[in-house]
């Protein structure tokens, strides 16, 4: 009668029981990866969204973004149109005298602007904003690539909070599709970063010497931490003889380039380092600034996103380990270009467009 009446629980079925088990074992694996140094690669962000946005804005920058820099129109625009036309006006930059700029940089947009130009006829207009439209996706490649490599790294938060500053700040809208040396490195040093967080280092150290040379000289600078930092981590051998491989190449493109453009045997790069470093650079007499005027306006182009970069150095030490090295390191050019760039008497908007990206 009494063991009639003892009812005994019913055990769980093995599925059941199964199942709960491999839920908390993936909860303590979930944790551990975020413990170990961030979530796993296939927890970032795809590519199709930030290219999806990332490209809208960057077609609008190209098709009504004005020309901000009368630099932009004297050193480019019309040594391009000469290339293309024959005909243009020149700056005294580009006399054999001084030949400080390389035509090299305006051959790579010939390369766009040619057959546009035999496509359009004398339609020099559609011509104008297909190079634009050039730079307007080298741009969204060069800023999706590095959204893409910070959510991988540091997961989907993180790359959405880095699209979004690059969606909403003036200063990437306009440096995206302004044709400048300082443009060109802007996308190198982007591309540079991303590819060094990929743990491409090869890639990065050889993109970074291409912003170098086709780009701006000076932002040598700015590439320094992450050149450093892939010689250390990857093979050496390989790194160092990629980023030597890629200089001795550009560097000979250029020497011949100056050499048909010149009419005479000089190279440029070395001209325009001579000119404001080993003396003879006289740019004070273009008007001088204090030393707050990038930071002002670092503020002006990125608001609060450049306090947070300012900041980021203050965070370190009470953040997570996770974002120490790298990030440190992606970050660190705005310090350095600020702090060399700000103690220059001669100052300009677009001195600053390389680091913008990272800011």
């Amino acid at each position: 009668m009494l063991s009639a009446e003892m009812r005994q629980r019913r055990p769980k079925p093995a599925t059941e029981a199964g199942s709960s088990s491999d839920r908390y074992t993936d909860e303590s694996r979930d944790r551990r990866r975020r413990d170990n140094g961030g979530e796993a690669e296939d927890k970032g962000l795809r590519w199709f969204l930030p290219l999806l946005v990332l490209g809208c804005l960057r077609y609008m920058s190209a098709t009504s973004n004005i020309v901000h820099d009368c630099d932009e129109v004297f050193n480019y625009w019309e040594p391009l149109h000469y290339v293309l036309y024959k005909s243009g006006f020149q700056t005294w930059e580009y006399s054999s005298e001084f030949s400080l700029r390389s035509y090299l940089y305006i051959f790579i947009h010939a390369l766009v602007a040619r057959p546009a130009s035999l496509f359009y006829s004398e339609d020099k207009v559609r011509v104008f904003f297909s190079v634009r439209l050039f730079l307007g996706i080298i741009s969204t490649i060069t800023e999706t690539a590095l959204v893409v490599a910070l959510s991988r790294k540091y997961g989907k938060r993180l790359g959405l909070y880095a699209l979004a500053m690059l969606c909403l700040t003036s200063g990437c809208f306009f440096a995206s599709t302004s044709f400048l040396p300082s443009s060109f490195s802007m996308y190198a040093v982007t591309l540079s970063s991303a590819l060094f967080l990929f743990e491409k280092y090869a890639a990065a150290v050889s993109v970074a010497s291409a912003g170098v040379i086709l780009g701006w000289p000076f932002s040598i600078l700015v590439v320094l931490p992450v050149t450093i930092f892939s010689l250390m981590r990857g093979p050496f051998t390989k790194v160092f003889f990629s980023g030597l491989l890629t200089s001795l190449t550009l560097l000979g493109l250029s020497f011949f380039a100056d050499y048909h453009s010149y009419g005479k045997w000089t190279f440029s790069v070395f001209n325009l380092l001579k000119y404001n470093v080993l003396g003879g650079g006289e740019s004070h007499l273009y008007g001088t600034e204090g030393f707050s005027f990038y930071f002002r306006n670092g503020f002006n182009n990125f608001n609060f996103a450049f306090v947070l970069a300012l900041l980021f150095v203050v965070i370190i030490p009470i953040s997570r380990k996770k974002y120490v090295p790298d990030l440190a390191i992606v970050v660190s050019p705005v310090y350095i270009w600020l702090a060399f760039m700000s103690l220059q008497a001669h100052k300009e908007e677009r001195y600053c467009l390389n680091v913008h990206c990272c800011s």
